[in-house]
């Protein structure tokens, strides 16, 4: 159970090669909670779609972004705390996920493109191709200060950056 003055889900955002599922994954494993990847909720032909080097417009995402809604919304209801890895780009998404900021708590990886342009195109078998990229900077809206995010860099470990994390929360 998440600790009562913490946040029962913790999202893990960024754009693609960030290290969102990486982390999210050390992350969960850390506190005890459950993990889920949002790349796992998307349709088929959202997939299909991406594959092909198509990127994904506002209406494609509607449905995915509505399944990870309720995935978290299940998450607050029964008191079973969850990290999800998820990109998040626009504040519209952000909004339509993020409800309750006080339980649900948002993770903005961010840092050097190079940085996370290497890692994209060293990636083997994930849907995402490297020149797609382009599309997530060109929609990516960073979170305000008034999200309250953390943030955490690219550049530093995945390890360092779950310490930082848990820092930030205030957690184990």
């Amino acid at each position: 159970m998440a600790d009562e003055a913490g946040p029962t889900v913790v999202i893990v955002a960024g754009v693609s090669g960030s290290g969102k599922t990486t982390v999210g994954r050390l992350l969960a494993g850390h506190l005890g909670w459950d993990f889920a990847d949002a790349d796992d909720f998307h349709p088929l032909d959202n997939v299909s779609n991406m594959r092909r080097g198509i990127p994904l417009s506002d209406v494609d995402r509607l449905p995915w972004l509505r399944d990870l809604a309720a995935w978290i919304e299940v998450r607050l209801t029964s008191g079973t705390p969850g990290v999800l890895a998820c990109s998040l780009l626009k504040r519209a998404y952000r909004d339509l996920v993020i409800r309750d900021p006080r339980q649900v708590r948002l993770v903005y990886l961010n840092g050097d493109r190079d940085v996370i342009e290497r890692r994209v195109t060293e990636r083997k078998g994930h849907f995402f191709a490297a020149h797609m990229l382009d599309s997530q900077y060109r929609d990516l809206e960073p979170p305000g200060p008034d999200e309250h995010p953390i943030r955490a860099s690219v550049r530093h470990t995945p390890e360092e950056s779950v310490r930082e994390i848990v820092r930030a929360l205030a957690l184990r």
